[in-house]
This record gives C-alpha cells, structure tokens and sequence, in this order.
C-alpha cells in the first residue's frame, strides 16, 4: 500500500475549512483508494500547516491514476491560488510483519 501525505499553507488559513470543501472533491476518485482523509490545524495546538491530506492507495498505479485523474487536476487548479506552499511524501506502508 502507499500513503499520500499533503500538506499545506494556505494564505489565509481561515479558509482552511473552504479548501477542504473543494478538496474533499477527490474522494473516491478512482479504483484503489482506500483511505481519504482531510484536517485543518487546531487553533490551540502548534502546527506550520493549515490543511493536510493522508490518502492510502493499493499502489503506485492507483496513486498515479489518482494525480492524473481530471478532476484532480481541475481541484488542484482551483486550489492554487489559496497555498503558499505544498508538502508531499508518498511512502510505502509495510502491511505484514511488525515493525
């Protein structure tokens, strides 16, 4: 499985919950996503982003139909304005044996 961790600083961070709305577009986009979850930062808990996405894929195939899948793209054009700056780490999650 692959985790997509996105994170980002928007220019106002109170529009935070209005990029979430545009954002949560993305869910169920394709075959393979599995997980699709979206957070803003607590006001009373230390934080240098605003709005971060955890995303979880069968695999690389699904993560890249996913990046390439039109309404991504459209969302991610939309929401360009908004950032200040974007953070991203896909890594592979070891589902058997214990860490």
């Amino acid at each position: 499985m692959i985790r997509h961790v996105v994170m980002w600083e928007l220019n106002d961070a109170a529009q935070a919950q209005a990029f979430c709305g545009v954002m949560s577009e993305c869910r169920s986009l394709v075959a393979g996503m599995r997980g699709f979850e979206l957070a803003t930062r607590c006001a009373d808990l230390p934080a240098s982003v605003d709005v971060c996405l955890i995303a979880t894929f069968d695999d690389a195939h699904a993560l890249r139909a996913y990046q390439n899948h039109p309404v991504h793209l459209a969302v991610s054009q939309r929401l360009a304005p908004m950032r200040r700056q974007r953070h991203v780490l896909d890594f592979e999650v070891n589902t058997g044996a214990a860490p």
